[in-house]
């Protein structure tokens, strides 16, 4: 496989906060050692949730197993969840605005016919359906 450099556009601010939530958490836990340090982790993760990078391509260019981009993917997903507000505190925050932006769209995933579940008739092909609340300047 051959390994590129690649862009994400996304600011380094958010890179610092992801790699400062994952310290914490590895400090919570009380993690030894891992192959690698947070900051690499958060670029890892963004890189897959901005960029739509397979577990196979971000293995390859980070030079870890398949199995630890999923560990580490999974991982911050439930850091960004555990500080993301609460359906109730969203609805309240999307009550004081003027207007609020709903809006969707299907990420297209790798699922082989058998997941009937994932499959989008309207866009004939499997994917997750996303819905996303925005202000008018795009913020969650």
């Amino acid at each position: 496989m051959l390994v590129y450099p690649s862009g994400i556009d996304l600011s380094s601010s958010t890179l610092q906060y992801l790699s400062r939530l994952l310290a914490t958490r590895r400090q919570e836990r009380g993690t030894r050692w891992r192959r690698l340090p947070a900051d690499r982790q958060a670029l890892l993760v963004l890189a897959h949730l901005r960029g739509g990078h397979t577990y196979a391509q971000l293995a390859a260019g980070f030079g870890v197993g398949i199995a630890t981009v999923y560990r580490y993917i999974t991982e911050a997903v439930e850091v960004l969840a555990s500080v993301a507000p609460d359906l109730a505190t969203a609805v309240r925050t999307a009550g004081q605005k003027a207007f609020m932006i709903l809006d969707g769209t299907l990420l297209p995933i790798d699922r082989i016919a058998a997941d009937r579940p994932y499959y989008s008739g309207k866009h004939k092909k499997h994917g997750m359906n996303v819905q996303v609340l925005a202000d008018p300047f795009g913020r969650l």
